[in-house]
């Protein structure tokens, strides 16, 4: 059947459907449960399909005083990790009616411009990132409702708090290169203030100091390659003893580490070995593919906006942190006897 150039309106679905105009905006507002039946709010859903049918839904929110409309806050998107945040989202707002605007905090830290003439006017709702979180106050964000990721669910200033369970990640790579036989480290730490990277700092140090012999030395970078190179360079050639295991706090890291093992003339992992945290597409790309932990980006974003529709709604959000896996390839091994 040819289709009209022009917009399908409820009134041809309920056409097409044989039932109500009614009947249609019951169905498509999820609303219909025990007034049409479950055969005729599938005609509905089916005649909407066929025919291209989307909801009117500025109107329908000017009526209802909202806009369906959520802010991402999350760091300069400097790895797809955020992306996949933004993609995990979206998929569960677009489920529920809602639409994401994503907005970078320009430096991952800092104020940030108002993207809106007036925030609270624009906006339902905001997720961020605990490293975008100076920039909630410029928005006026924090006097939405919001849900924080990666924050200190103590000290957060969302009405919810979502996390990865980081603490869990860095006990697995502390596991690992113990097993393995290294006692020497070097934790090459993002140098970026936020409750994610001092976690990840804590942790390794409580894991290490638990086994007798081992030492950890702290080399602070931001999170970019070439930051990392000079960082674990000059960390690397400092005097005593080398370490024999690099911890990095996130894989960019532990690329430019890579490079400054090789600039100094040794071998991953045959004199030093290297880990990551992430599981970027960048892992495995690197020679020899890297240790690291595995964050699920789309669960973390899915559940994030998750606890913002629970939020809205007046509902608890889902409890517990995200589970975490690590994984090993070719860039750990025991330390070389020597």
């Amino acid at each position: 059947m040819a289709r009209s150039s022009t917009r399908p309106t409820s009134r041809d679905v309920a056409q097409a459907a044989g039932v109500s105009q009614a009947a249609v905006s019951l169905v498509l507002g999820d609303k219909w449960r025990g007034r049409v039946s479950e055969t005729t709010a599938e005609r509905v859903r089916e005649a909407a399909r066929d025919l291209g049918y989307r909801p009117n839904l500025a109107a329908r929110n000017l009526r209802l005083g909202h806009t369906r409309t959520v802010l991402l806050v999350v760091p300069a998107l400097t790895t797809e990790f955020f992306a996949g945040v933004y993609t995990g989202a979206a998929r569960v707002a677009a489920d529920h009616g809602f639409g994401v605007v994503l907005y970078p905090s320009p430096e991952g830290i800092g104020p940030a411009r108002d993207p809106f003439a007036s925030a609270q006017a624009a906006l339902d709702g905001v997720i961020a990132s605990s490293m975008a979180a100076d920039a909630l106050s410029a928005i006026r964000g924090d006097q939405l409702p919001l849900v924080m990721l990666d924050s200190d669910p103590s000290g957060s200033l969302g009405a919810a708090t979502v996390n990865l369970d980081i603490t869990d990640g860095v006990r697995q790579v502390a596991a690992h290169l113990l097993e393995l036989g290294h006692r020497r480290f070097l934790h090459l730490a993002a140098d970026v203030p936020s409750w994610t990277f001092e976690v990840r700092a804590r942790e390794l140090a409580a894991q290490l100091a638990a086994v007798p012999g081992t030492s950890v030395r702290t080399a602070h970078a931001p999170i970019s390659i070439d930051g990392a190179l000079t960082a674990a360079e000059a960390a690397l050639a400092a005097p005593g003893p080398r370490p024999t295991a690099l911890v990095c706090d996130d894989d960019k890291l532990a690329a430019g580490a890579y490079k400054a093992v090789r600039r100094l003339g040794l071998r991953v992992p045959d004199d030093i070995s290297v880990t990551g945290l992430d599981d970027l597409a960048l892992a495995t790309a690197l020679d020899p593919e890297l240790t690291t932990v595995r964050l699920d980006a789309e669960l973390f974003g899915e559940r994030g906006m998750q606890a913002l529709l629970a939020v809205l709604e007046g509902r608890t959000p889902q409890a517990g942190d995200i589970p975490v896996e690590l994984v090993v390839r070719g860039s750990t091994a025991p330390p070389s006897a020597s």
